[in-house]
């Protein structure tokens, strides 16, 4: 009878009441280790953005410049496909945007003609051009010139000239992304005194263009002979300098 009253009356404590102290301190300890591995995991995110693995802007240069590489090579697939499938002549290939459409000499020569190639008309992003130097953001496609070491070389005329895909007024950081991911050389060659032509349009007004033009990456040791693709310095007394992206559709 006294024995059941000491323990009612808190003599000495009963099993139930020592769980419930253990339990509480269990529940302490794995909040510690809680706490100890947020802290560990927030230093880790820290040191990664510190180190370069935050770098937003590399991130969206490397996507800028994957597009600008890859919209050539569209357009370069549809010119084979009409060359092979149509037995479409090159030099008389004529590159009308949609809107001038009802001016083409014949609707299976407009590569971007639903008739011809179906390749698909595109303006360059904001964020690959400078639009002081590029207002439309229109790419250029003509037959003016050629790639050192790349088809036949010589004078460039209206059977030898490569059909070329040339962006104006490309950001350099795009420039820069574009060279670093071919493994070239991001010191561009100045080709401003060479008289490149990436002004003239190949179209109706235009077909099979080949003089006036010149040869990209003809000097020695040029880090663009034999490169279908790459970037060179098209006027360098411009503000920016007028940096231009070429992509070779056909090698002639």
């Amino acid at each position: 009878m006294m024995s059941s009253l000491k323990n009612a009356k808190g003599g000495q404590p009963d099993g139930s009441l020592r769980m419930s102290r253990g339990d509480s301190g269990n529940v302490l300890f794995l909040i510690l280790i809680a706490v100890a591995l947020f802290a560990a995991l927030s230093y880790a995110v820290t040191q990664s953005t510190r180190s370069g693995g935050g770098d937003a802007s590399s991130e969206t240069n490397l996507v800028n410049s994957a597009q600008i590489t890859q919209y050539p090579a569209g357009i370069k697939t549809s010119i084979t496909r009409m060359v092979i499938s149509n037995s479409v002549d090159p030099s008389t290939l004529e590159f009308n945007p949609p809107a001038d459409f009802g001016t083409l000499t014949d609707t299976s020569y407009g590569v971007f003609h639903p008739s011809g190639g179906g390749a698909i008309y595109a303006l360059a992003p904001d964020s690959v051009v400078e639009t002081s130097l590029n207002a439309s953001k229109a790419w250029v496609f003509n037959s003016e010139n050629e790639i050192y070491n790349i088809g036949t070389d010589g004078a460039p005329s209206v059977g030898s000239a490569d059909i070329i895909a040339f962006l104006p007024g490309v950001k350099q950081s795009i420039c820069t992304s574009i060279h670093n991911k071919l493994g070239l050389s991001t010191t561009f060659p100045d080709e401003t005194a060479d008289g490149i032509d990436y002004a003239s349009v190949m179209d109706d007004a235009n077909p099979g263009i080949g003089a006036g033009g010149a040869i990209i990456g003809s000097g020695l040791g040029s880090i663009l002979n034999g490169q279908p693709q790459g970037c060179f310095i098209g006027n360098n007394a411009t503000t920016p300098v007028t940096y231009v992206y070429y992509g070779v559709l056909v090698e002639r």
